[in-house]
């Protein structure tokens, strides 16, 4: 199974104030981030992770999660090498998903991207649920899906109920 997440903040204190977290303490939010987790993600799944992982060490949290995580640096993820943005194409995406073919990773959302007019799907994050979709596009962070991370089919579901921008493929 393919999975998509950004801004869990592990560490981060003021975003729980910022992002209107309903955790006690910083250590209350990483546990319960790593718990919803580990709840949904195996260890024979892949997890894209759209930046803002961490805000200190990233380490004990890659290691305390299931999955292959795959990283997009995000604006905190300064001991992330990571590129900024990536170009996926999941297999069977395009048999499973009807004429779907690619999905554009990054931690900002973009009002343009590759293959946005015809109909490919991007995937952000950084808006903490306070930027609306846009074509096909959406934020996946946590504070989107009740501090779980999104599956391939979580968003295959979300994107029935947008409108791209254009789609030239007619």
């Amino acid at each position: 199974m393919i999975w998509f997440t950004a801004d869990t903040h592990f560490d981060h204190k003021n975003i729980l104030t910022l992002s209107n977290r309903p955790f006690d303490t910083v250590e209350d939010m990483n546990k319960s981030l790593i718990v919803s987790w580990n709840e949904k993600v195996t260890n024979y799944d892949t997890v894209y992770v759209l930046g803002d992982f961490a805000w200190k060490n990233p380490a004990p949290y890659i290691e305390q999660l299931n999955g292959e995580k795959l990283f997009v640096r995000g604006s905190h993820d300064k001991k992330i090498d990571a590129p900024y943005m990536r170009i996926i194409k999941p297999d069977g995406l395009k048999d499973e998903y009807g004429n779907q073919r690619i999905i554009i990773l990054c931690h900002y959302s973009m009002r343009s991207w590759h293959m946005s007019h015809y109909a490919s799907w991007h995937l952000f994050g950084h808006h903490h649920d306070m930027l609306e979709p846009y074509g096909l596009s959406f934020d996946v962070g946590v504070d989107c899906n009740n501090y779980y991370p999104f599956s391939l089919n979580d968003v295959a579901e979300k994107m029935k109920t947008l409108t791209p921008i254009v789609d030239f493929r007619k």
